[in-house]
């Protein structure tokens, strides 16, 4: 007999993290997606030559953490794997809801969507499913989903500076990969997107973090 897969609902809790103050002289509010392996406290910490009282920034935290090392000492986290893609991103969208409705943001600020590697993904899925709106959206060092389409960013390619960021040495993107992503990139956001390729491996530079605006 083979073993059946069933599903429950329940309530969970998640943390994020803030750097800075939300006060009237807030000019600009980060949502900041790190990457695999990162937990969001350490990874705010490449933001922090920016001007604090511009600034204000937010890192939601991917919910599933494990160990990085076989001393168990270092601990990282993911947002999703290929196992049961959909249901998890929905998941990780419901708690995106919850955090969103936990802050009162400046309405005169503008919005930056800043997602980094594994980060890249979902800032584009929620983007996508929650027809978020934001001034800015840079998308560092990560892949763009496969099963996004020109249609649902539209809302995108009218209003917001697209941005993607990638390293001429990254690791993680071969040749033949950045050849389709850029591919993806211009069909996805129709030429409106702004590549630039940086001297660097697959990695979060603070000084390119101090310059995006």
């Amino acid at each position: 007999m083979e073993a059946e897969k069933h599903t429950v609902s329940y309530t969970s809790v998640n943390s994020y993290v803030s750097l800075n103050r939300l006060s009237p002289d807030t000019k600009y509010v980060w949502i900041a997606f790190h990457g695999m392996g990162h937990l969001s406290r350490y990874f705010l910490k490449y933001f922090e030559g920016l001007d604090p009282k511009s600034h204000y920034l937010l890192a939601p935290q991917a919910p599933s953490k494990y160990y990085l090392d076989a001393q168990f000492k270092h601990v990282g986290a993911s947002w999703l794997t290929r196992e049961d893609t959909a249901r998890e991103m929905d998941n990780i969208l419901y708690y995106l809801d919850a955090l969103m409705a936990d802050v009162s943001f400046p309405p005169e600020a503008q919005r930056i969507i800043f997602g980094y590697s594994q980060g890249v993904s979902i800032a584009l899925r929620w983007v996508v499913k929650r027809t978020v709106r934001c001034d800015h959206l840079i998308l560092y060092a990560g892949g763009i989903p496969e099963e996004l389409l020109p249609s649902e960013v539209a809302h995108l390619r009218e209003q917001t500076r697209i941005r993607i960021l990638v390293g001429d040495r990254d690791e993680y993107i071969s040749p033949e990969r950045w050849e389709k992503e850029k591919e993806k990139i211009k069909n996805l956001f129709e030429g409106k997107a702004e590549v630039d390729v940086f001297e660097g491996k697959h990695e979060i530079k603070k000084e390119i973090i101090n310059t995006l605006l």
